[in-house]
């Protein structure tokens, strides 16, 4: 499933140096040449965080096309599920994949996933040989996918509050205009604007709001006989 086309809510630079640590932790730990954090800029797919290790050909900010591409990554974005490669060179799903150019021929990765479902990226590691990654190695990845995710809700909830916050002040500043003083005809009730011009209180309000207006006849002067004047 590939990732919606929205405006990319950014993970704070304190957070990507924890990450850091974390890959470079994992890699050591594994004893693998490359452990990365992948991020889905779509359509591209990026490395977000890669272990300062030994051999690791992948840098940070090494971007190519997702959808299409043949890449291990690529399988896990779309599964949605942990992918597990011995050796690519053996297998004739993927001893054509991208990563074998760079001799990186085993792989084990895992989707990272946005609180709403929608995919983050990945988090994988990579060996220019060949490795049939044990139940241990597997349940470390998981529990690593669990604390990045974890981190990437708060990102998330953060996220969303700022947007929440920033509606809010533009609703204040619609009720500080409406609350100003109007200059207001004793006779027919129009509003005169800042350029002077003459509008209908329904005129003014929709200019400065998202109000609007249906029309009816309130009792008293449903009483008095006024007869209703639609829109």
């Amino acid at each position: 499933m590939r990732a919606k086309n929205t405006a990319p809510i950014p993970v704070p630079q304190r957070m990507l140096a924890e990450w850091q640590s974390v890959v470079d932790v994992m890699a050591g730990i594994v004893e693998v040449p490359a452990g990365l954090i992948m991020h889905v800029d779509d359509p591209n797919i990026e490395v977000c965080v890669s272990s300062r290790s030994e051999g690791n050909p992948y840098k940070p900010g090494d971007a190519e096309e997702v959808w299409g591409s043949g890449l291990y990554c690529e399988t896990v974005l779309n599964t949605r599920a942990e992918l597990s490669v011995t050796n690519a060179l053996d297998d004739p799903d993927w001893k054509d994949n991208p990563d074998v150019k760079l001799d990186m021929i085993s792989y084990l990765g895992l989707p990272l996933l946005w609180p709403d479902g929608e995919p983050f990226g990945t988090v994988c590691i990579l060996d220019d040989k060949a490795r049939a990654w044990s139940q241990l190695t597997r349940d470390f990845l998981r529990q690593l996918r669990g604390v990045i995710e974890g981190q990437l809700e708060l990102v998330y909830v953060n996220h969303a509050l700022g947007e929440q916050n920033h509606s809010l002040l533009d609703l204040m500043h619609e009720i500080k205009t409406l609350r100003g003083i109007l200059p207001i005809c004793s006779y027919c009730k129009d509003v005169r604007d800042d350029e002077g011009y003459w509008k209908t209180v329904e005129e003014y309000v929709g200019a400065h709001s998202e109000a609007s207006f249906t029309h009816s006849i309130c009792p008293t002067c449903y009483g008095k006989g006024i007869p209703f004047q639609g829109p």
